[in-house]
Parts: C-alpha cells; sequence; structure tokens
C-alpha cells in the first residue's frame, strides 16, 4: 500500500492564513510563509495553498506571496483561487507550485481540465471539489468558496472530472468543515470505490482518529486538515507516530 500523505491547508485571505467554520466567520491563523516552512519542517507530505476569496472577488491569485511560500518549503505544493486560463497555471507553476487546484472555472468550463491536462500535464491538476449534503441525502457542488450551489452532483461531477484528466481529486465537505467532528467517510469511501485518481480528505478533522478513520473508512489517500495544525492542537509528527502505530503506511 502507498504511504498515506498528510496535507496541512493554508487558507488564505488578504494575505493571511485564516481558519472559518463551514466556509465562513473566519480568523486569523498567522503569516503563510513562516508556516509553509514549519509544516515543511516538521515533515508534511504536500502543503495546499488556497486563495480562498480570489474566485469570490474575481480577482487572480496572490502570485508573489506564492512565490514566497514556494521558496521556504521543501514539499509537494498545491495553489488554488481564481484559476481561469492556461496563463494563471503558468504563472503559479513558474512561481513555485507543483500543481494548481481549480474547482470554479472547472465548473464552469468543465474542458478547462483537459486543456490544462493536455499542457502541462495530468499530475498538475488537483480538481477541488466543494460539496455539502442537502436535505434530499445529495451531494451539491458549489463554486465561488461555496457561495454558488450549482446542478452538479459530487460522484458524478467527480467521474467527470476524472475522465476530463485530472489527476487527483480534492473533496471538502461544506457540511463537515471546521466543527471537528471527522471526515465524511462514507462519501469518500464511494468516492474512493468509484474513482481510479487519489482522493485527498478535506473538512472535518479534530482528532488523530479522524485521521485513521478517513484512511481505513473513508479509503482516501490523503488527509488535509487546517486548523488542527495551525492552532497547535495535533502536531504533524504526533499524529504520523500515532498512524504507524495504527498500522497505517505514513512517511516518518
Amino acid at each position: 500500500m502507498l504511504a498515506k500523505r498528510i496535507i496541512p491547508c493554508l487558507d488564505v485571505k488578504d494575505g493571511k492564513t485564516v481558519k472559518g467554520v463551514h466556509f465562513v466567520n473566519f480568523k486569523d491563523a498567522g503569516d503563510p510563509v513562516a508556516m509553509g516552512a514549519e509544516y515543511s519542517r516538521q515533515g508534511a507530505d504536500e502543503l495546499v495553498f488556497l486563495d480562498i476569496t480570489a474566485s469570490y472577488e474575481g480577482r487572480k491569485t496572490f502570485v508573489d506571496l506564492v512565490r514566497r511560500v514556494a521558496e521556504n518549503i521543501s514539499i509537494p505544493f498545491t495553489v488554488g483561487g481564481g484559476i481561469n486560463e492556461l496563463a494563471d497555471v503558468e504563472k503559479l507553476l513558474t512561481a513555485g507550485a507543483d500543481k494548481v487546484s481549480v474547482n470554479s472555472a472547472a465548473l464552469r468550463r468543465p474542458e478547462f481540465i483537459e486543456e490544462i491536462a493536455k499542457h502541462f500535464g495530468s499530475q498538475v491538476i488537483v480538481a477541488a471539489i466543494d460539496a455539502e449534503l442537502n436535505g434530499n441525502g445529495e451531494w451539491i457542488c458549489y463554486l465561488n468558496g461555496g457561495h454558488i450551489p450549482t446542478d452538479k452532483e459530487l460522484f458524478a461531477w467527480a467521474r467527470e472530472v476524472e475522465s476530463r484528466g485530472a489527476g487527483e481529486v480534492l473533496f471538502t465537505s461544506m457540511s463537515h468543515d471546521g466543527v471537528k467532528h471527522g471526515y465524511p467517510n462514507d462519501a469518500l469511501a464511494k468516492l474512493a470505490d468509484t474513482l481510479h485518481i487519489p482522493v485527498i480528505a478535506s473538512g472535518g478533522a479534530g482528532t488523530k482518529e479522524d485521521f485513521k478513520d478517513a484512511f481505513l473508512l473513508g479509503k482516501a489517500d490523503a488527509a488535509l486538515a487546517a486548523s488542527v495544525f495551525h492552532f497547535k492542537e495535533i502536531t504533524i509528527p504526533e499524529l504520523k507516530q500515532y498512524l504507524a502505530a495504527e498500522g497505517i503506511p505514513v512517511r516518518l
């Protein structure tokens, strides 16, 4: 079995790392450059940087900030937010990103995924999916940082992004975001069984056991988290030691 990945996420707003609950009520969590460097030093497997209001505000990701983070880390680096055209992807890769996370632009124009795959390779594309469970038990996809519901359903959309060339799926449950009651493991497991590309779990981490469950019950390939790392409730070295002791393959 491949090693499971632990991925801290820097949600960046106005140049600062923030953390909210259900995609709202953000509070300051610190300087993204310093935090990225510390996570790299602690042994994170990758780092994700999401400019969370870029799409909503109709602007591009802060490329200079991306460059400064990239210069201070030695792990794979994924950047998302406000990516709408191939020139945006090229700028971010040139600034030091290894992958780009695309959400709103792909929902609006699904062929954008194929264009990125053709020009840069599937390994560059992380298809980010923000979804919320509705009253009918359906997972509905949202765009613009969770502000606008679409007619896309999670599992059908995930299959489509894979068929169009995405290399990974990053699924964030808006229903679980920031509340620290565990990941949506049933939905994750269904995604893992449906797709042939890696699935990254996001939204709901509160304890070390939550990560274990995401890997064992949710069948996730990677687990992304923010507040438990940002506010030092769990450190990456202690999490990895715990997971290894539970028989889950991780890079120590």
